[in-house]
């Protein structure tokens, strides 16, 4: 019994997927006004033919742009944090520290 109470809601989970992913056309966008007016207007506006090309770089250069810096930041940020000191900068931070204790006294 307990069985049958467990791959009953599977089985109509399952019907409810197969479902949607039947009645759904794939493929094919609810508006196409935008994606008409790339493909039609894109080349004589910017001169490239790669559309995909002059979305990303021309139409949205700057939110591009920002994704770029925050990705650097973010590369720099974790660079710093698991940098590893060479020899003499472990010998330069302490007694840098040690010149601190002595100026606190």
């Amino acid at each position: 019994m307990r069985t049958i109470t467990k791959v009953i809601p599977v089985i109509i989970l399952l019907a409810f997927f197969m479902a949607m992913a039947a009645s759904f056309d794939f493929g094919r966008p609810f508006q196409t006004a935008m994606d008409d007016y790339f493909i039609e207007h894109g080349q004589e506006q910017v001169g490239t033919n790669n559309i995909v090309t002059t979305i990303v770089f021309d139409y949205r250069g700057f939110d591009t742009l920002g994704e770029a810096s925050v990705l650097l930041t973010a590369v720099l940020g974790v660079g710093l944090l698991f940098r590893r000191f060479s020899k003499g900068e472990e010998d330069e931070a302490a007694e840098e520290e040690d010149w601190q204790e002595v100026a606190e006294r």
